[in-house]
């Protein structure tokens, strides 16, 4: 499970990046534009729009994997091992619940709109749902890792 995951996770940060350089040179170029020349490009709010996203959840998905995660460590930090172990994996599926009806709503919206397209960009307006999609399927992986990381190194 680690190696196919940490594909999935170098793919992902190599895509944040490289959404992150479009995002700053498409922005860039929409306030020169602007303010330059006096002429906005339309196309600069909806690709700017997409790139966040993709730099959002796959930044969110990607934490999950590193552990980076929002938790309640004053808690399970006065837990004894076992106990500690337990709220870990509690944890875990806690995220898999949470990552799978999410993934359900982002597929079921992807269907809805995929006919539609977003205006100036003539892309599929399901893409916007796709994309979270992507990540929250991710992050049900990347906790599948954590749970069976803690199957096979269990603390005593």
């Amino acid at each position: 499970m680690k190696m196919p995951n940490k594909f999935i996770a170098s793919v992902m940060n190599r895509v944040s990046a490289l959404c992150l350089i479009i995002l700053c040179a498409i922005v860039l170029y929409g306030v020169i534009m602007r303010y330059v020349f006096d002429h906005s490009a339309d196309f600069v709010e909806p690709i700017a729009l997409l790139m966040v996203l993709v730099i959002a959840f796959f930044g969110a998905a990607l934490r999950v994997r590193d552990g980076g995660h929002i938790g309640l460590d004053s808690l399970v930090e006065r837990l004894p091992p076992k106990g500690r172990l337990a709220m870990e994996a509690f944890q875990q599926l806690c995220l898999i619940a949470f990552a799978l009806a999410a993934l359900c709503g982002c597929v079921q919206m992807a269907q809805i709109t995929m006919g539609d397209t977003i205006p100036i960009v003539d892309l599929s307006e399901g893409i916007r749902y796709l994309i979270p999609a992507v990540a929250f399927a991710s992050i049900v992986l990347f906790c599948i890792e954590h749970l069976l990381d803690m199957r096979f190194h269990k603390q005593d």
